[in-house]
């Protein structure tokens, strides 16, 4: 655990050894954004905290390649690989199991990096089932996650990768503002309470 609260849990590095890519979790618990032990749920999406026993379906939802192929991490379907999202999402405690109203296991999103100084939480690591890309499902899906951040925060951020241009289009839908390049091929959005479109 370093000074800052922050623990690396896997690092990844090319096979060039150019890009490095560390995971990181946070430890201390004034940085968990407050209320996630509460379920919330829409017509179509029923969210709630990831448990230790949700990795099976949810690697099973997961281990299609065509999910992750405008990802940065294009290898996410791989069980070694998926190890890593999912432990950094039980430790992160800000991770949210996704199902439908069938109980079907559609994805995953989380809650994280939230600053109660700044009034910010960054949502991500987003991912959904093919059949509910681009429709309902997605848009119930940041609606639940927006109200609930609103209620402690006043700006969301959002990560995208720079050449991921479905997820860059849905993230601008919602009024979100492009900011500025991130390093490792992501772009950065905010989006503010007030500009948010519902």
């Amino acid at each position: 655990l370093e000074p800052n609260g922050v623990r690396v849990v896997a690092v990844k590095v090319d096979a060039d050894g150019t890009h490095v890519v560390a995971y990181v979790t946070r430890a201390d618990a004034s940085q968990v954004l407050p209320d996630l032990e509460s379920n919330g749920q829409t017509a179509l999406v029923f969210a709630r905290p990831l448990q230790e026993s949700d990795f099976e379906p949810l690697y099973a939802a997961a281990s299609d390649p065509l999910i992750w192929e405008l990802h940065p991490q294009r290898d996410r379907y791989k069980r070694e690989v998926f190890e890593t999202y999912f432990r950094t999402g039980i430790e992160s405690r800000g991770a949210l199991l996704l199902t439908d109203a069938s109980g079907e296991v559609i994805g995953c999103s989380r809650y994280h990096d939230y600053r109660p100084g700044e009034s910010q939480v960054e949502i991500g690591y987003t991912f959904l089932i093919r059949r509910c890309w681009g429709g309902e499902h997605n848009r119930e899906l940041k609606r639940l996650m927006l109200d609930h951040a609103y209620r402690h925060v006043e700006t969301v951020v959002f990560v995208v990768g720079e050449k991921n241009l479905r997820s860059r289009r849905a993230v601008e839908k919602l009024g979100a503002r492009l900011t500025a390049p991130t390093k490792q091929g992501s772009v950065t959005y905010r989006l503010q309470n007030a500009d948010w479109r519902p």
